[in-house]
């Protein structure tokens, strides 16, 4: 089996270890890549921080066709990386080629936006002394980045940090999560095809216990972590002076009023409970329900989770697969069985084969039970009826998390009031708070993290206002 390079400041390069990835399905070794060294991680750090003012300067149009080419290139090789996502990931082909999907269109949005990104200006004459005066107004990058990324989208989570840092002119250091590198180091091959500088981007596959020198370096002005809320906020309180952008996840809830289409709600709140083997921040963790609907709902809801395709992620059936590791399935069914323990109710699901968590519903579960405090990050929702619309609204709110909501509703007063009342980065009408636009901003409040991702709200995130004041002018 060959051996991957990784991306040494725009260049393949190989260290003085190898580190295997396997599937979390079956246990087959998928591929091999190459560990830089600390000597090669400096190297990268030194490009990058050579390259910022050339990288800064670079012209719309190189930086735009860059990421068109990227976008094109992910397209054109769309199945390879699905199955690539699918093998190293274990999520069901289904989800990988999604994920590759959305992954073109985040390079595709990221290319638009690099060509409308501009400055603009601002009259100051609106007052006597200012008379003649021009303010010209742009945005620059604050420097080079690291961008430290999750296992869950190994493609386009990285693509996320990717994308706009080269929109802005920023140089991008990627350390791709140890159990899933070989999508970002594919990508770094299709960025090395392009006409960016060298020293504009590296892939470093690194062990995590590694990274807090990078966290640390003051070449790397700018920190852009997604995952873990522990290990996110710890990265910020080492670097209290850096711009730091953390996506730290949740427990969102999905809210089923008594006025929703209860068919449609179930189908869709049993699918997004447990697409990505529930491995995503917004998955369905919570489900509230209005208690007049709260028995039919159910009804509705048992056989569409059951009902569910479990098994092979490289199986084109398979809804379901595998959680990323077996000791992450551990975990799950230890949250399960303390629930349990405490008195919850299980009412599908709840069983564990290797690293597969049977979709899982539980009921009658006490507040204070990590399925509903933490983020499960498992194939695992809880049911909770509410009195009334007040009372789910507040339940959503009782959570340290605040990512996004989903709200089935019929209701524009309904509606417009979860806009009032969530404490959340975003509220879904209609739908799970699983949906994403990759175009939208994304990014949540409390634990949920600090920044936005989408394109055009993360580029504004990588930048600040610089103000140039002409003077002298006649306007």
């Amino acid at each position: 089996m060959d051996v991957r390079t990784f991306w040494l400041a725009g260049r393949p390069a190989t260290g003085d270890t190898e580190l295997t990835v396997t599937n979390s399905h079956d246990g087959r070794v998928v591929g091999r890549h190459s560990v830089p060294t600390d000597a090669q991680v400096e190297e990268a750090v030194a490009a990058a921080h050579a390259v910022a003012r050339q990288a800064a300067a670079l012209p719309v149009h190189v930086r735009a066709e860059a990421l068109a080419h990227v976008s094109r290139r992910i397209a054109e090789r769309a199945e390879e990386i699905a199955q690539l996502i699918t093998a190293e990931n274990g999520k069901p082909i289904l989800w990988a080629r999604g994920e590759t999907s959305r992954a073109v269109a985040t390079f595709r949005f990221a290319a638009e936006e690099a060509r409308r990104w501009s400055g603009g200006v601002q009259r100051l004459d609106t007052e006597p002394a200012a008379t003649g005066r021009l303010a010209y107004v742009s945005r620059v990058p604050y420097g080079p980045v690291l961008a430290i990324t999750p296992f869950n989208f190994p493609l386009n989570l990285v693509a996320h940090k990717v994308a706009p840092a080269i929109a802005v002119g920023a140089p991008v250091i990627v350390k791709p999560a140890p159990a899933t590198p070989l999508s970002a180091l594919l990508l770094g091959e299709i960025l090395a095809e392009t006409d960016l500088p060298p020293g504009m981007f590296s892939v470093l596959p690194i062990e995590n216990e590694r990274a807090s020198a990078l966290v640390q370096d003051p070449r790397l002005p700018v920190v852009s972590f997604t995952g873990s809320a522990p290990v996110g906020y710890a990265i910020a309180d080492q670097i209290p002076r850096k711009h730091v952008t953390l996506e730290l996840g949740g427990n969102a809830a999905a809210v089923v009023l008594a006025d929703a289409d209860l068919d449609w709600a179930a189908q869709r709140i049993a699918l997004y409970s447990n697409y990505q083997a529930g491995q995503s921040c917004i998955a369905v963790q919570r489900v509230i329900v209005e208690q007049p609907v709260y028995d039919a709902f159910v009804d509705r809801l048992i056989p569409a989770v059951t009902g569910l395709v479990t098994g092979d992620p490289a199986d084109e059936k398979t809804q379901v697969g595998p959680l990323v590791s077996e000791h992450a399935a551990e975990r799950v069914e230890q949250w399960v069985q303390e629930a349990v323990a405490a008195g919850a109710k299980v009412l599908a699901g709840g069983t564990r084969e290797g690293a597969v968590i049977a979709p899982t519903v539980l009921t009658d579960v006490p507040d204070d039970a990590k399925v509903v405090c933490e983020e499960v990050f498992g194939p695992v929702m809880i049911l909770q009826p509410a009195a009334s619309v007040d009372e789910a609204y507040a339940m959503v709110n009782d959570s340290k998390y605040g990512l996004q909501a989903g709200v089935f509703t019929r209701s524009l007063d309904a509606a417009f009031q979860a806009n009032r009342e969530l404490e959340v980065g975003g509220v879904i009408i209609g739908d799970v708070p699983s949906y994403r636009a990759d175009q939208m901003p994304y990014g949540g409040v409390k634990d949920s993290g600090i920044g936005r991702e989408g394109l055009h709200s993360a580029m504004e995130d990588l930048t600040y206002e610089k103000v140039m004041v002409l003077t002298g002018l006649t306007l």
